[in-house]
């Protein structure tokens, strides 16, 4: 499994990532995490507003901070 934190680097974005990598050391699961501030990766999932979180090449959440329970059941889904 791989999850892509989508943001430029904004506070709500270092966020986001916090909460996917918290929620994947709990998991205990083989998990990639990944923070992307490329535009043009952006644009690719079609993001145009970050915070976003990609989970296996789908976007699951934009503009908006996920919680540790959201990610823990992508993870576990």
């Amino acid at each position: 499994m791989k999850i892509k934190v989508l943001g430029p680097g904004c506070p709500k974005c270092a966020e986001a990532l916090r909460v996917v990598t918290d929620a994947v050391a709990e998991s205990g699961k083989p998990v990639e995490v990944e923070k992307v501030t490329d535009m043009q990766e952006f644009m690719r999932y079609g993001v145009f507003s970050t915070p976003a979180i990609v989970v296996d090449d789908t976007v699951k959440v934009v503009g908006k901070l996920p919680t540790k329970k959201d990610v823990l059941g992508w993870i576990n889904g």
